[in-house]
């Protein structure tokens, strides 16, 4: 491994730890490699991880209780405000049609993930844990069955059901995306990784995971209700347009800084190997980092297509900043695509459907 520093260990109290300095190659090799050997490893392969399932797991009925209450309690809030506060003041904007159908989603999910990542820079940065600056630390004394510190039991019970909520949110009550599939399975995972670092007792590594990846959604939702403001009332709003550029580009310098430099040499450093050091036979090894290697081959994924929006806009394909979720075919022809007319017994003209939008524009969705 490439010139690796870290602290002496759990037992050296007081001691500064250093940022390690590792390489791609040999992080991402040293993954695979452990990740391989547990497989056969008679400590940490599949029969001893199901094993530790019922030996290591521990989720009580309460807990699992309030997760199920709180997912609920997430769509709900999200339908009163969508009818009650977000859909009306779009209206009040006179936003166009189909930001109209879309500005509540992203203002939902704006007011949330503020609210978690706000969450989780105070638990890494305003309190005593140092799980950002010295990693390793996140497995120092880790206990099977340890209890669960209630400001991180507190986060994870928020992010946990909100996951829930969400892979609802996005087969019934968002708008349909070319990777909303991807979407659901993101969900899935994140979910997965929740549950089972709370129930293995490996907290303090999921807020390191939450911190990472809850910053780029706040950038994102920003950047999408610019670009829906930014035509309104029948005029075109150039702060609007000004923000949305600017979003634009430190969401793509953020994904690629938090979620593909620091999330590989930070969460998957000491996951996949200095928790073995920390804890040897560390139970659901194999698993709990096949996930979070998951969940990184998924960062890749949408990155790919912040880099194809990047040279869309570059080479002039688009005229703009949207969505950089949204590459429909369909969705592309509807921009350019004038709405065909229709003429009424009074001979007054008005626009016809066209043709039926995908992103839940013209179809109705229930809520």
């Amino acid at each position: 491994m490439d010139a690796v520093e870290t602290s002496p260990g759990p037992g050296a109290e007081g001691a500064v730890a250093l940022e390690p300095v590792v390489g791609f190659t040999t992080l991402l090799g040293g993954c695979s490699s452990a990740l391989f050997a547990s497989l056969t490893d008679t400590g940490l392969g599949l029969e001893p991880s199901a094993r530790a399932l019922r030996e290591h797991a521990h989720l009580s009925p309460l807990e699992i209780g309030l997760f199920f209450a709180c997912a609920v309690l997430w769509t709900q809030l999200r339908r009163a405000l969508t009818v009650h506060v977000f859909e009306p003041f779009a209206r009040w904007c006179r936003l166009q049609p189909k930001d109209v159908a879309k500005m509540p989603e992203s203002a939902w999910k704006l007011l949330f993930y503020t609210m978690s990542w706000s969450y989780s820079t105070y638990l890494l940065f305003f309190s005593n844990y140092t799980f950002f600056h010295n990693p390793p630390s996140v497995f120092y004394a880790w206990k099977s069955g340890m209890s669960v510190p209630m400001d991180i039991a507190i986060a994870y019970l928020i992010q946990g059901s909100f996951y829930g909520h969400s892979i609802y949110a996005t087969m019934y009550m968002d708008a349909w995306r070319k990777d909303s599939k991807v979407m659901v399975l993101h969900h899935i995972i994140t979910l997965a990784l929740i549950t089972f670092s709370y129930a293995f007792r490996y907290h303090n590594i999921g807020v390191l995971v939450l911190f990472l990846h809850d910053i780029n959604d706040v950038q994102l939702e920003f950047t999408k209700l610019n670009v829906y403001f930014k035509t309104r009332r029948g005029s075109y709003y150039l702060i609007n347009d000004i923000l949305s550029n600017m979003g634009s580009v430190s969401f793509s310098i953020t994904w690629f800084w938090f979620r593909l430099y620091w999330f590989p040499l930070k969460v998957l450093y000491a996951s996949c190997i200095t928790s073995l050091q920390s804890v040897p036979n560390i139970p659901f090894y194999f698993f709990f980092n096949a996930l979070l290697l998951a969940l990184l081959l998924m960062n890749i994924y949408w990155f790919l297509f912040i880099v194809l929006f990047v040279v869309k806009v570059v080479t002039g394909q688009m005229n703009g900043v949207n969505d950089v979720r949204e590459y429909e075919d369909d969705e592309e022809n509807e921009d350019q695509e004038p709405l065909r007319t229709k003429t009424d017994d009074n001979g007054h003209q008005g626009c016809g459907e066209g043709r039926r939008v995908q992103n839940g524009i013209n179809k109705e969705k229930h809520l």
